[in-house]
């Protein structure tokens, strides 16, 4: 079985968040489930963060919607697979 992720680092969140989230929305269903992560809270929120995707669909599709996400400044995007024996 294998399990696609992507990963996403956002830097400079408060002006790549609106393009992360277009794109991710646009690229919706390919993606199963999606958790965003950041350090602080209230007036100490982090300027960073990371977002973690679980993936289906062609690998074609999943490629391309980790290059457009790589085109958006402040965001590195990888993704993963694991696959158990």
């Amino acid at each position: 079985m294998k399990r696609h992720s992507l990963l996403v680092m956002v830097d400079h969140r408060k002006q790549a968040a609106v393009d992360v989230q277009k794109t991710l929305t646009a690229w919706g269903c390919l993606i199963k489930a999606r958790l965003g992560l950041h350090d602080g809270v209230l007036e100490n929120c982090s300027d960073s963060g990371l977002i973690f995707c679980e993936l289906v669909g062609d690998e074609d599709k999943r490629v391309e919607l980790t290059r457009k996400l790589n085109l958006i400044k402040g965001v590195v995007a990888k993704q993963v697979t694991l696959e158990l024996e």
